[in-house]
């Protein structure tokens, strides 16, 4: 019979930590080993009997409860150096793979794929794959981006980052742009519900019900936001929206906009109207940088959270959810907190635009 050894003991949290790496799929199997080690040692099983149900040697299995008592639960994550399995390839190998994929394309594609890439250079895909993810690469995704080539960049930035981080006294500041084309889209089919290892479906094809334009502005400091849909986005809704503005803050209070440079906001007709209410001053966004504008981030909640799986049979449908969802949001409005300093922004732009003059 087998003698057991003397129980280990575990604090609640070395527990949960090992009884979580044990369940975790994304565990490795080496660790998940070692974890059933301490968690059977506590319960006084025998070594012989550890190393039979984990399948380790009764040596190794001695080691790691040693290990355990004298580092801790984390020192079952660790290999020591010179254990475990040996690199199968140089560190100048696994740098060609790197610079290939780096600065070369595959001839009938865009972008390496691990199989693409294990094929050109004679490994296998997992090799690829690990050797990706030990650097950080990953051809299969892209992001969008575009540099602002506005001569005033540095000047508007400055401007707008300094009403988010310093907002003047007795005033209000908002964030005002607007989303076109909003379609009120109907599925041809139901969708299926959302159910235990189902998502919920909805039907790849559908049916255009019509389009709205919202025209929003979003409250700096309280996080509120005003809004409208109008059915056309010309400078006589602008109008109409800026005259909403004008009745709903309070009077004695300058009203500064941020905006972007669409014309609309430029208009003639616009520029009249503001002469005859000077408590309105406005601050123009740099060219292609909508980012600076944080009324965006309720345009991205908004379809994100109630258009981009919504069903609308008609135009007035559409109008009643976004003005619904405006509601509830003004309930327990969340500001946004801008942090971000212009010397970084403008650091790390000009960085870009180095890259790209070297490319190109």
């Amino acid at each position: 019979m087998n003698h057991p050894a003397k129980a280990l003991s575990l604090t609640d949290e070395d527990r949960r930590i090992l009884e979580r790496w044990v369940r975790a799929h994304s565990t490795s199997q080496q660790v998940v080993k070692r974890a059933r080690i301490i968690l059977l040692a506590a319960k006084e099983m025998s070594n012989t009997d550890i190393a039979l149900a984990v399948g380790f040697s009764r040596p190794t299995v001695i080691e790691w409860r040693k290990r355990f008592v004298a580092d801790g639960v984390e020192t079952l994550t660790k290999t020591r150096p010179g254990r475990g399995a040996k690199p199968k390839y140089k560190k100048e190998r696994i740098q060609q793979i790197v610079e290939a994929t780096l600065h070369t394309k595959p001839r009938n594609a865009t972008h390496w794929s691990c199989r693409t890439m294990a094929k050109e250079q004679g490994v296998s895909a997992a090799t690829v794959h690990r050797i990706w993810k030990a650097h950080g690469l990953q051809p299969h995704r892209v992001k969008t981006f575009k540099l602002s080539h506005d001569p005033k960049f540095v000047e508007k930035l400055t401007d707008v980052v300094g009403l988010y981080m310093n907002p003047p006294e007795k005033a209000v500041v908002l964030c005002v742009d607007e989303k076109t084309q909003i379609q009120a889209l109907d599925r041809t089919q139901p969708g299926l519900p959302l159910k235990k290892g189902r998502c919920g479906t909805m039907t790849h094809d559908y049916k255009r019900n019509g389009t709205t334009s919202l025209f929003a502005a979003l409250n700096l400091l309280e996080g509120t936001v005003i809004g409208e849909c109008h059915s056309r986005h010309r400078h006589q809704e602008f109008l109409k929206f800026l005259r909403r503005l004008e009745r709903e803050v309070p009077k004695g209070l300058d009203l500064h906009l941020i905006l972007d440079n669409y014309a609309t906001h430029k208009h003639a007709e616009v520029k009249k109207w503001l002469e005859k209410h000077p408590r309105f001053k406005l601050h123009f966004t740099p060219t292609s940088s909508s980012w600076l504008n944080l009324v965006e981030r309720v345009f991205g909640e908004l379809t994100q959270k109630r258009i981009r799986r919504g069903v609308f049979h008609s135009v007035p449908e559409l109008i009643d959810a976004i003005d619904q969802y405006i509601s509830i949001y003004n309930e327990h409005p969340k500001p946004f907190v801008w942090t971000a300093k212009v010397e970084d922004m403008v650091r790390k732009v000009s960085k870009c635009k180095a890259i790209l003059e070297t490319l190109h």
